[in-house]
């Protein structure tokens, strides 16, 4: 009898943290200030797309906290795998202006994650008390940093060797979305940059203005559970990558229109989605620069002179799925699934008849 109490405790204390885990740990106002200050930092060179544009999208428009997009140099930034986008601060000029730091950081994915200024910069914020978050890869930077010793985390599928490799003393978790750990929180593979930024709305500002933002986003699940195992691209999706690159005279180039006040995050996701083809190129296309709906200045690539993809839809994951049957119709399914893998994204059950469909329509 004593040993089965003592097995249904553990049970529930498991169950208790398995529940707690569920969320982020709510915001504790500091520093006097009305509302949290947001960094979501880029390198100029190249940070990942929606690990970029999706925190700052959605962050910006829930109106919760002060957010900012920074670079580590003057300049534009490039963004992967495509468009540009202008920020409002180099990591130096924000210093100036907030020396007691951010309260919130988030890292994306970049081209270089061991970029000196960007890891100074990070322990600095950390040092000062921000909460730090890496979006899919940019957990390589705050492994860089030095802040995963010890700590639970997650990372991308796709660099889970090079994770354990470099970064042996974290404790790696497979199966979620993102996962917190102190001041410390990390995300899966690109799409999670969407619920982790409303699980940030839900903690700082609860889970009623997260819900309604989620809906805004076409979003209902916003909840760590994942299953990262369903992900790899197997011999095949590396064949069907290589093929898709070397068929060079099948590679296209899209236009997509940058309209005033438009969805940054809708097209975020439906712009890496193509991008990510190994066909196509996607280009941003305006006669100046554009603010979003979340007030961010993207840059155009060039004149409105090559073919148009289609406009981000009511919302972004239907955007994002809308995408995805295009790339299905347009070079096959076995690029769609090479896309979602890369993604990290599981679109809703799609039919036997749209599965096999493999034509050439326009997109």
């Amino acid at each position: 009898m004593h040993t089965f109490l003592l097995l249904l405790i553990l049970l529930l204390c498991t169950h208790a943290a398995q529940a707690d885990d569920e969320s982020l740990a709510p915001y504790q106002p500091r520093l006097g200030r009305e509302r949290p200050v947001i960094a979501v930092v880029a390198q100029n060179r190249m940070t990942e797309l929606a690990d970029y544009v999706i925190p700052l999208g959605v962050l910006r428009r829930s109106g919760v906290a002060q957010v900012l997009a920074l670079a580590t140099e003057p300049g534009p930034v490039q963004l992967m795998p495509a468009l540009r986008l202008q920020p409002q601060a180099t990591l130096e000029e924000f210093t100036q202006r907030y020396p007691q730091g951010a309260d919130y950081l988030i890292v994306p994915a970049v081209h270089d994650s061991e970029d000196p200024a960007l890891l100074a910069f990070v322990q600095a914020q950390a040092a000062r008390g921000a909460t730090v978050v890496g979006v899919c890869d940019g957990v390589l930077v705050l492994g860089n940093a030095g802040l995963l010793h010890g700590r639970r985390a997650t990372g991308h599928w796709y660099s889970r060797s090079q994770r354990l490799e470099d970064f042996p003393d974290t404790h790696w978790e497979e199966n979620r979305r993102y996962v917190a750990d102190g001041k410390v929180v990390t995300t899966s593979g690109v799409t999670a940059a969407l619920p982790l930024s409303l699980a940030l709305v839900a903690a700082i500002a609860g889970e009623p203005r997260a819900a309604t933002l989620a809906r805004e986003f076409g979003v209902q699940d916003w909840s760590p559970r994942h299953d990262s195992q369903r992900f790899s691209l197997g011999a095949s999706g590396y064949l069907i990558a290589a093929a898709n690159y070397l068929a060079i005279w099948n590679h296209e180039v899209f236009s997509v229109p940058l309209q005033q006040g438009f969805d940054e995050v809708s097209l975020a996701l439906a712009a890496d989605a193509w991008a990510r083809t190994f066909r196509t190129e996607v280009r941003g296309s305006a006669a100046h620069p554009v603010s979003s709906a979340g007030g961010l200045l993207f840059l155009p690539d060039s004149p409105d002179d090559h073919p148009v993809l289609p406009g981000p839809g009511a919302t972004a994951i239907p955007t994002l799925d809308s995408a995805l049957d295009g790339i299905a119709r347009r070079y096959g399914e076995s690029t769609r699934r090479l896309v979602a893998a890369q993604l990290e994204y599981a679109p809703p059950e799609r039919s036997d008849r749209l599965a096999r469909r493999n034509n050439m329509d326009n997109p």
